[in-house]
């Protein structure tokens, strides 16, 4: 497709609105996929200094 203006390329053929729209969508979920891994790696890093560090003993009664 050859547009001959910006203007014409941002409005895609008239599909502009499905177009840029499914763009956001994806960038979207790419974004909430990197906060999540985000705060999974931080939780797993948390788990993994709690069992580095040595915890009282239990005493049974």
């Amino acid at each position: 497709m050859i547009w001959g203006s910006w203007s014409d390329f941002f409005a895609m053929g008239g599909y502009a609105l499905y177009v840029w729209g499914s763009f956001v969508v994806v960038f979207g979920f790419i974004a909430g996929e990197v906060m999540l891994l985000k705060q999974r790696g931080k939780s797993i890093r948390a788990q993994l200094a709690n069992a580095r560090t040595p915890h009282a003993p239990r005493t049974r009664r």
